[in-house]
């Protein structure tokens, strides 16, 4: 006779009939709920005595739950109970769902409590996973991530992202809403002043409050936000700033020369005081005095205001860039995501703004340490700062001196063709802006072809490697053409369901969720908003992107080699991608929904792809035998070749996609030593149709006594200091991708494993 139950979890416990009798019921009052027949009164009791009956002619005294419940339905069944039965068989299986997913919470949670160098904590580089609330973060991210698979994901969906096929990025963030990030128009939120939901603040009156409240709306956006945050025309948005500063300044100035003179005061409009014209300031004046006097005052005046202004500017920009470096956001865990785009407002006042903060950046933080955020991009256009005769040249040159030094600026140009054709002379709102992780956010299937108040939904991304294996094929790949095609097709159709069904629950969110970002009009059209109005229209202006990853290895999958080795895998490359970016141009009409193909940085993700492949198609020779997958449509990290030819051949698909792209060079040695190799790498880049691009080169650094430059090896060469014999490491920074910028220590295995293998590129040859 039965007499004990084996639990799942290896617990034996003494067989009780009545726990049978109450599963029962539950299935019955389920499909009485459903409509079903009423309960018979104790016929729970005569099923689960039957059940009984039928172990007991197994002869066993011990049973597994999973026999029980296998007994329960036949039971069920040969009764008559098919209704109940199916019941039966849906709480079954959801309560074995809710304990895997605590299985898998708990596994997980064990992970992140107790692995101190888990690639788990160092999944976001910019989150130090082994604080008190880093680790708090993670255990957040990781309860969310489980419920939204489990029960909020289409299962396809679902089971599509745990096997690999695809990823969801930030899929912690999917049940509340969140939008990925935007681009902030500092000038209108400063206009009038702004709240940050615990306090008014009003309009700033001086530079420096202009970058301190600067720092705060990125802060403040932030916590609204599971991605970053950039802002377009920083040089446009802070010139106000530096005029207010320049008039303060100059009255302060002229009082405390005529005091000294014993003079009476001028009356002077402040409307007149202009940075860069002082003749109208002189004409402004009205006084007795003669006119050699009245000149040599206020030049003396104006050449103080000038100076104090300059000295002020710089005083804000490096406040701003020590506040993004410092101040937190999401529960004090991390710096904020921010990016700032500049150097085209040719303006006295622009330019004091972009001169000051490339100048700040250059001096870096307190201790000389490279300041990682905000992630500045310099902005290039003929015309405006391209060309010697250019006005902002002076500044373009400046740009690429600080770039040698501290690995930023990027650089971004307008006069590619895709970029070009929205640019409007004298708009700052048609500039094509980037975010330091390479998105890009311009075109609207609804007409707002602008930047401001505008960023991307959500992003997933697919695994072409995994493609590329399933359809290997001989070297012509002709055999499988259609069939990977075809495939892909179905890929990229579930994942466009998936961003719209992930878009729906973004809709259903109101205004006074994003107390910030809605509430005080930061996404283009919440300003008309009331707290209680959903976001379902106003949204529509984001853009929902699919990525990809792994070009080069899904090549060499398909016909052997990859497009840094081939010209058929060039244009068979070109096919792939370019197939992807009609496909989505085909439904961002199709659906009226800015639907667009990303480049995706591949932080952690590509690590998880291959390890996944690994397990499934062991490893294959150029394919699944690193630990990482190569970032999109790049030439692989550690294949030779030359910076022109990776600029080349990389240019074609940054056309193609529109969401967001970069091209990385890697250069040996200290590149501030050769500004024109520098800068004719960055001219390659954008006579070739780059629309972002960057020059990573090793930057190191001494803790002890401040050295910044190359290290090589284990002593300083500026103190001496044997790294081996000390505690104190030399700091290593390195770019990764994107916003991944920082010392190797926080890294993940696959990401610190691809940048070992990183080789240089040679610099033309």
């Amino acid at each position: 006779m039965v007499k004990t139950i084996v639990k799942r979890d290896g617990r034996v416990i003494p067989y009780t009939r009545e726990k049978i009798t109450i599963a029962i019921q539950k299935a019955q009052l389920s499909c009485v709920q459903k409509g079903g027949s009423e309960i018979i009164a104790g016929e729970a009791e005569k099923i689960a005595q039957k059940v009984e009956e039928l172990l007991n002619t197994t002869g066993k005294s011990e049973f597994d739950i999973e026999e029980v419940q296998d007994a329960v339905v036949e039971t069920l069944i040969h009764c008559d109970n098919a209704k109940t039965a199916e019941a039966y068989i849906l709480y079954r299986n959801e309560r074995n769902r809710a304990r895997s997913l605590k299985t898998r919470l708990m596994k997980s949670v064990e992970e992140i409590t107790f692995a101190d160098s888990s690639d788990l904590k160092r999944e976001n580089a910019n989150i130090d996973g082994n604080t008190a609330m880093g680790t708090m973060l993670q255990y957040g991210s990781t309860i969310s991530r489980e419920f939204c698979m489990d029960y909020l994901l289409n299962a396809k969906h679902a089971e599509m992202h745990r096997s690999g096929d695809i990823h969801i990025h930030d899929l912690d963030f999917y049940n509340m809403g969140t939008l990925t990030c935007c681009q902030i128009d500092l000038k209108r939120l400063f206009t009038g002043g702004f709240s940050t939901g615990h306090g008014f603040i009003r309009e700033p009156q001086d530079i420096m409050s202009y970058a301190a409240l600067a720092a705060i709306a990125i802060q403040s956006n932030q916590n609204d936000q599971h991605g970053g945050q950039s802002i377009p025309a920083f040089d446009y948005y802070l010139a106000d700033g530096i005029k207010k500063t320049f008039r303060k300044v100059y009255l302060e100035n002229l009082r405390k020369a005529c005091s000294v003179l014993h003079l009476d005061i001028p009356d002077i409009d402040p409307n007149t005081l202009l940075l860069g014209n002082s003749e109208s300031i002189l004409s402004s004046f009205t006084t007795d005095l003669s006119v050699s006097i009245l000149r040599e005052l206020h030049d003396f005046v104006y050449r103080e205001s000038v100076a104090d202004t300059d000295r002020k500017t710089y005083q804000a920009m490096e406040s701003l860039i020590h506040n993004l470096n410092t101040m937190h956001s999401r529960a004090g865990a991390q710096v904020p995501f921010s990016s700032i785009n500049f150097g085209t407002d040719i303006s006295v006042e622009g330019r004091l703004i972009s001169k000051n903060l490339l100048l700040a950046q250059e001096a870096g933080l307190g201790n000389g340490e490279t300041a990682i955020f905000p992630i500045l991009i310099f902005k290039v256009k003929e015309g405006v700062n391209y060309d010697p005769q250019d006005p902002n040249y002076d500044l373009f040159k400046l740009a690429m001196r600080v770039s040698s030094k501290r690995l930023f600026p990027n650089f971004s140009f307008l006069d590619s063709p895709f970029n070009l054709k929205y640019y409007r002379e004298n708009d700052p709102n048609s500039e094509v802006t980037y975010m330091g992780c390479r998105t890009r956010v311009i075109a609207d299937i609804n007409g707002n072809n602008t930047v401001n108040g505008r960023g991307n939904l959500s992003f997933t991304t697919i695994n072409l490697v995994r493609l590329g294996i399933k359809h290997a094929s001989d070297e012509n790949f002709i055999s499988n053409d259609v069939e990977f095609f075809n495939e892909l097709d179905e890929i990229t159709d579930d994942v466009i369901r998936q961003l719209i069904d992930r878009m729906k629950v973004q809709s259903a969110k109101k205004a006074k969720n994003f107390p910030f970002l809605m509430g005080q009009g930061i996404w283009s059209g919440s300003e008309e908003l009331g707290s209680e109005d959903s976001l379902e229209e106003i949204i529509k202006t984001g853009t929902l992107s699919i990525g990809f990853i792994g070009l080069a290895e899904c090549l060499v999958a398909l016909i052997g080699s990859h497009h840094g080795q081939s010209e058929a895998a060039r244009t068979l490359g070109l096919k792939i991608i370019r197939h992807l970016s009609d496909r989505l141009n085909q439904a961002t009409i199709e659906y009226k929904l800015n639907i667009t193909l990303l480049a995706t940085p591949a932080e952690g993700l590509s690590g998880r792809f291959t390890q996944l492949d690994k397990k499934r198609y062991g490893v294959i020779k150029g394919v699944t035998d690193r630990e990482y997958y190569t970032n999109s449509f790049h030439v692989p990290v550690y294949h030779p070749i030359s910076i022109y030819d990776k600029i080349q051949l990389e240019a074609p698909y940054h056309e193609l996609t529109n969401a967001g792209h970069i091209t990385y060079v890697e250069v040996d040695g200290d590149p501030s030593e050769n500004l024109e190799a520098f800068e004719m790498i960055i001219r390659t880049m954008k006579e070739a149709g780059i629309g972002y691009g960057s020059i990573n080169h090793p930057l190191d650094r001494d803790p002890d006594c401040g050295y910044n430059g190359i290290i090589k090896g284990s002593i300083c060469p500026q103190c001496g200091r044997n790294e081996d014999e000390s505690e104190f490491k030399f700091e290593r920074i390195r770019r990764i991708t994107g916003y991944l910028v920082g010392t190797l220590d926080r890294f993940n295995n696959a990401k610190r494993a691809e940048e070992k293998q990183r080789v240089k590129h040679s610099t033309f040859g």
